[in-house]
This record gives C-alpha cells, sequence and structure tokens, in this order.
C-alpha cells in the first residue's frame, strides 16, 4: 500500500448505532487492539474500559492526536464487573506477551458469552499473575452460551513456551556479552523488558532507551509501577559514552527493521546518538512479521558489516509467541464447555483449523459458526446462525487525510510504483480541431530518456499518426483524442517492452 500510513477498519455500521453503543471494552493494550481508538473516539466519544496497564497505553496514543478520555472512563480490575445496557460486562485474567492482558465474560438476557482476548496459558509469567483457570472453569459450569477465542496460532501443535524460557536465555547472552549489549523487541513485550532489565541489573550494567516508542512505553510501564528496579538502573542515552562498554544495556526499537526506527538507523550510521561499535552485542527478540522478513534481513546484514554480534531469528530462542498452540486451545474450550463456538483473530485459515479443534473436543458440527469481517451473528438460548452483512473493509489513512485514498488511488499508485508514468503533451487547435504542436512525451519512472530515444521518437510518430488519421472527422471531443493516445501508446509499448505505464495525455489548446 504505498504512501498509505495507517490501515484502519470501517466503522460506517457503528456509526450508523452510535446512539446504541454504552462504551468500549479492551483486552489488552497492544497496537493492533488500540490503534484505531483516536479516529473512533473523534466520531463516537464513550467511555473505554481496560487494566490500568491498558488504559495507559490509551492515553499515551490519544495524547499524540489530542484526543481525551470520555470522563467516565475508568481502569477494571480482574474480577470486576460493569453494567452497560442490558450486558454486564465482568475482566477475567489470561497471559499474554504484554501484562494486564484480560478476557471478558459477557452476561446478557439470552446467555453468557466468553470472549479470550487474545491469550496463552504461561504456568510460570514473569509477573506471577496466571490465567484465571478457576474462573473459566466456573464460568462453565454456570452455562456458557458463546465462546469467542482467539485463533492466531491454531495451527501449531502443542504448548506455547513460557515467558520466562525467552528471559533464561537473554540471560545467557548479556552475561556472556564483553562489550555493549543492544536489544531490540517490541515496546510493549513489558515482560521481557523487565527480564532484560534484571539481566542487566544482576550484571552492573545500566540501561538506556532508545527509540520514541520504547521511551513512551517504558516511561509509562515505569510510571504505573510494572518495572521497578534500583536507583540509578536507568540513564539517558546521552550518558553512555560515559562508561564502560560492559557496562550498558540499551533497549531499542526496531525489531522489525522498519527503516526509521532507533535500529536501523544505528545499522547504517545514521543514529544522531548511537552508533554500533565493533564487538557489540545486538540481539534481536521478535519473529519478523510476515512481510518484514526482508527489513529485518537488511538490518541484520548492516549490524554484521558494522561489526557486531547479533542474535536473531527462531533458532536464537530469544521470543515466544503470546498467542496459544492446539493443546492450550483445547483446554480454554474443555474449560468454558460453550453451547456454541465461533473462531476469532486470525486470517481464514487459522478460523479452520480452529473450528476442527473445537469438533475433536467434542463441540457440535452445527454449533460452530465461522464468519468473515462484518458477518452478522445471531443467538438465540437454543439456536446459532448467520444472518446477514453489514458494511465493513478498510480504511486508508495517508498523512492526515482518513479515508480521502481508496482503492483507485491505491490502485493508481501501485501501477505508479510498478511500471512509471508517460505524460503525453498535444496541441490541438480549438476551431479546427487539428493538431498545431507535439506530441511531446515526458517519462518519469519507465525508461531513462537518453538511452531510449528511439523507442519515445517511434511512440511519437505512432501518436502522431493516430491523430492524424482522426482529423478528417473534425474530432471536437477532447476526451475522445485522450482515448485515442491512451490506446495507441498503450499497445505499442506493451508489443515493445511488456510494461503497462500510466499514460497521461495532456491536450493543450492554441
Amino acid at each position: 500500500m504505498p504512501g498509505i500510513d495507517i490501515v484502519l477498519p470501517d466503522i460506517t455500521y457503528l456509526m450508523e448505532n452510535k446512539d446504541r453503543i454504552r462504551g468500549v471494552f479492551l483486552t489488552h493494550g497492544h497496537e493492533d487492539h488500540i490503534g484505531g481508538l483516536p479516529y473512533f473516539l473523534k466520531q463516537i466519544h464513550v467511555p473505554i474500559y481496560g487494566a490500568k496497564l491498558t488504559l495507559g497505553m490509551v492515553e499515551l496514543k490519544l495524547q499524540e492526536h489530542q484526543v481525551t478520555l470520555h470522563p467516565k472512563s475508568r481502569a477494571m480490575e480482574p474480577g470486576e464487573v460493569m453494567r452497560a445496557g442490558s450486558f454486564s460486562v465482568e475482566f477475567f485474567r489470561v497471559n499474554h506477551s504484554i501484562p494486564d492482558a484480560t478476557g471478558l465474560f459477557i452476561r446478557n438476557p439470552v446467555g453468557t458469552v466468553v470472549h479470550t482476548g487474545d491469550f496463552k496459558f504461561d504456568h510460570t509469567p514473569v509477573d506471577g499473575h496466571v490465567a484465571d483457570f478457576h474462573k473459566l472453569a466456573q464460568i462453565g459450569q454456570e452455562g456458557v452460551l458463546l465462546l469467542l477465542a482467539d485463533s492466531t496460532n491454531a495451527e501449531r501443535p502443542g504448548y506455547t513456551p513460557s515467558e520466562r524460557t525467552v528471559g533464561k536465555r537473554l540471560d545467557q547472552i548479556i552475561a556472556g556479552a564483553e562489550g555493549r549489549v543492544m536489544v531490540a523487541s517490541f515496546a510493549s513485550q513489558i515482560h521481557r523488558v523487565r527480564q532484560v532489565v534484571e539481566s542487566a541489573v544482576r550484571y552492573g550494567r545500566r540501561v538506556a532507551v532508545v527509540g520514541r516508542s520504547m521511551e513512551n512505553v517504558v516511561g509509562k510501564a515505569r510510571e504505573l509501577g510494572y518495572l521497578e528496579f534500583p536507583e540509578g538502573t536507568w540513564i539517558p542515552v546521552e550518558e553512555i559514552t560515559k562508561l564502560a562498554a560492559n557496562q550498558i544495556l540499551v533497549l531499542t526499537t526496531g525489531s522489525q527493521g522498519e527503516p526509521m526506527s532507533a535500529l536501523t538507523r544505528m545499522s547504517t550510521a545514521d543514529h544522531r546518538k548511537v552508533e554500533i561499535l565493533p564487538g557489540d552485542t545486538v540481539v534481536i527478540s521478535a519473529t519478523a512479521i510476515p512481510g518484514n522478513e526482508k527489513y529485518v534481513s537488511r538490518t541484520v546484514d548492516n549490524l554484521y558489516r558494522r561489526g557486531a554480534q547479533v542474535f536473531y531469528g527462531p533458532s536464537a530462542g530469544i521470543h515466544v509467541s503470546g498467542h496459544a498452540c492446539q493443546e492450550e486451545l483445547k483446554l480454554m474450550i474443555n474449560l468454558v464447555r460453550p453451547q456454541f463456538f465461533v473462531p476469532v483473530h486470525g486470517e481464514y485459515r487459522h478460523l479452520v483449523h480452529h473450528a476442527q479443534i473445537a469438533r475433536d473436543v467434542g463441540i457440535e458440527s452445527s454449533h460452530i459458526l465461522i464468519g468473515e469481517n462484518g458477518a452478522v451473528f445471531e443467538f438465540t438460548k437454543t439456536t446459532g446462525a448467520i444472518v446477514g452483512q453489514v458494511p465493513s473493509g478498510k480504511v486508508l489513512v495517508d498523512g492526515v487525510g482518513v479515508g480521502d485514498v481508496g482503492n483507485i488511488v491505491l490502485r493508481d499508485r501501485k501501477q505508479l510504483s510498478n511500471d512509471g508514468i508517460l505524460i503525453v503533451v498535444v496541441g490541438m487547435d480549438a476551431r479546427s480541431g487539428l493538431m498545431v504542436s507535439g506530441p511531446d512525451i515526458v517519462s518519469r519512472g519507465f525508461v531513462y530518456v537518453r538511452e531510449s530515444e528511439a523507442l519515445l521518437d517511434e511512440a511519437r510518430q505512432r501518436v502522431k499518426n493516430s491523430l492524424t488519421s482522426m482529423e478528417g472527422d473534425n474530432i471536437s471531443e477532447w476526451s475522445a483524442i485522450k482515448s485515442t493516445v491512451r490506446d495507441t501508446l498503450g499497445r505499442f509499448l506493451w508489443e515493445r517492452t511488456r510494461r503497462r505505464p500510466m499514460i497521461l495525455p495532456i491536450i493543450m489548446e492554441v
């Protein structure tokens, strides 16, 4: 999506029903769950409910957009219940790759709905807060109409490893590093940040934070008490030059190789405050999101060029998923024992795999419903079905424009980025319809003009011949002339180059 900064969901249906919305309930503070809120709240200003850290992350996000929280918004503890119209919503604790992750018990006159949020079952979590198995079993005993469960890892057998396994491996790397250590991770991975800083303190290293999102999230986590360490642990990045190399650990952004991230700029010696030096140890504690692999590879190559030792990739043992694998998904279904099951959160194939898991543990096929974005599910106390569709899709944000770039503009951008553009300028006599100058051709991103003069000369001649053949028809409609130029030039260029540049005819009246 060339030039697109953010992709938002289409909230047309919510706008049409804004008077019926009582609030937004957040399961956790990851970007894909809270990133659209500033745009949503500008149009539908309702209370926001979530755990303490989740609300803290939302406040950071809203400050960037100069949007304020609804005064009735509040932080919720696991076990707390909030009334919202005919619904009551209770938060329950789960484990995920961010603290304060929760699921939701949604009670209503028809029955109880359980939404797991993003989850896994970690029996040895970093913060000691194990998922609330007892509460899940209790609600299952009471009777659950519908379970909506995270499907992200439905293709993966077994169990997701504990976050503590990553901490042990990171500790080994930090213990063995002779020079400076740079650790790149998702800013919201506060459990991982905590383990890294614990190791830094254990081996006498001071910690500097680099990268705007990392600075913001770590600052908020420290403010809320999620990262409590001895005084002197944290230092400004400007002070790292005053310490010995084996006394420094840098937390940074850039685990996905984003072009403007701190680690990427360090790897190309383009960062104002930190430079990668021979002997540095760099840890990229994340898995490349599909589509980002080439950026991560480029960053790793550049780090090696600068003499760093780099730990990255699945074989390094420095990242685990925050989502449940198949055995944990089975456990969730068996604890809740729902009457109906809807897999959510994943690509369509993940939903299909999760549906099979539900069948394997005894949910009837007729009680498993797979829907896509915009599907309307209708449940009674004894039946469940997909009964319709509401508007859904993507709204593209480009700069300050929200939704002003649509599919047609995006298609034009892709064509321009693939094959470039040819501008054809022709002077026409407005009264006679005769060509009096040109055609002149300007190429951008199609061919290098100095090396393709013969091709462009022949293109000019083809356009000239096609327009000359039209003169006897006394054409006065410029649209017909433009169409002829596009068709003639498009056919010729495809025959000669097998490319389809955008062709933009400009008719100048003389």
